[in-house]
């Protein structure tokens, strides 16, 4: 009698099956591991960061052109992380797909570059025919490769040893710990460099202008600040019920008080106006200049808002204006105008 055939969907119902069951223990359990044995694997890494990692470093501060990065797979996205990282952190990179390259987009390299090369084998197909013309270009190649005798290993001219005891796929197949090894090696190369350039929070924030970091270390106090006839503003010899009527109309909790040549004489916040009340002094008759805080905080046009920032949080200032070199009001802002630019 014929066997019947099973259906497709049959097939596929038993193929989609988990083959074993695992309960909420066993899933941690392996989980736990996999973080333990990645953990092992960045552990073993301090103890090659050494000659060859510093002549890496060496060839990659004297590049005149960009760090060119590659490798395929699971290592090629790694790769472009750390061409990331480097190109953010003051070494200019950018990542070459090593298939790609062989059609055309080796053209990407110039005598100037440095090419760092990623494998854990080190015989991947794809950058083993490339190797050869890279060295044709004499520039510096740099392999971080988890096999010291391979043949990108043996071509490179600093090999850094990314080798990893097993991956933490509990098959030892999937790449795991050994991505890990070589993202950790790739980050330890850009600061690395960063810290060698001398590379500043300046400057990584020119390059993240729309990151939060960028916010705070590049926006100043001229592009928040109220200005011209959003500054609340009066005379110094004016009553003190005008100046509730400009708090209230400029809506900073604040106002700031001139002399006649427009010079900062004081300020007069929601703070200044509660000791006022409290004190039972009447608002129509008494002139602001008698109640104002008299030398008060201030900043300079053209200062970093971080600063100013770091001003207003260490005297529990919420608004502060802003004068110019001839102290005179150039503009205020308070700490809803910090929210809103995103520097809070």
């Amino acid at each position: 009698m014929a066997h019947k055939k099973p259906s497709l969907h049959a097939v596929q119902e038993r193929s989609s099956a988990p083959s074993v069951a695992a309960d909420d223990a066993a899933l941690q359990k392996l989980a736990l591991a996999v973080i333990e044995t990645e953990a092992a694997a960045v552990s073993a890494l301090a103890a090659r960061v050494g000659e060859a990692f510093i002549r890496a470093c060496r060839h990659m501060l004297a590049c005149e052109g960009r760090i060119v990065v590659t490798g395929i797979g699971k290592s090629g996205h790694i790769g472009s992380k750390i061409a990331a990282t480097l190109a953010s952190t003051g070494s200019p990179a950018f990542f070459m797909h090593p298939a790609e390259a062989s059609h055309g987009d080796l053209g990407m390299i110039t005598g100037r570059d440095v090419v760092l090369a990623l494998s854990n084998s080190g015989e991947t197909d794809e950058l083993t025919t490339i190797v050869p013309l890279i060295k044709r270009f004499g520039v510096p190649l740099i392999a971080l490769c988890g096999n010291p005798g391979s043949t990108l290993a043996r071509m490179a001219d600093v090999h850094i040893d990314v080798s990893v005891k097993q991956e933490a796929c509990p098959l030892n197949l999937a790449p795991t710990s050994s991505t890990t090894a070589m993202l950790v090696m790739g980050d330890a190369l850009a600061v690395s460099l960063l810290q060698a350039r001398g590379f500043t929070a300046q400057d990584f924030a020119r390059s993240h202008p729309a990151g939060r970091l960028g916010r705070r270390l590049l926006l100043l106090i001229d592009d928040i600040m109220h200005t011209g006839e959003r500054i609340p503003k009066v005379r110094e010899d004016v009553k003190l019920s005008q100046a509730l009527v400009e708090m209230t109309k400029k809506g900073l909790g604040m106002t700031t008080i001139v002399d006649a040549h427009g010079r900062l004489a004081g300020v007069f916040t929601d703070g200044d106006l509660r000791r006022t009340l409290d004190h039972g002094m009447d608002v129509h008759a008494t002139l602001v200049a008698d109640v104002m805080t008299k030398n008060c905080k201030r900043v300079n046009a053209g200062m970093l808002a971080a600063e100013a920032l770091q001003l207003m949080q260490k005297h529990k200032i919420n608004a502060l204006p802003v004068v110019d070199a001839e102290g005179k009001v150039a503009g205020a802002f308070n700490m809803h105008d910090m929210l809103r630019a995103g520097v809070v």
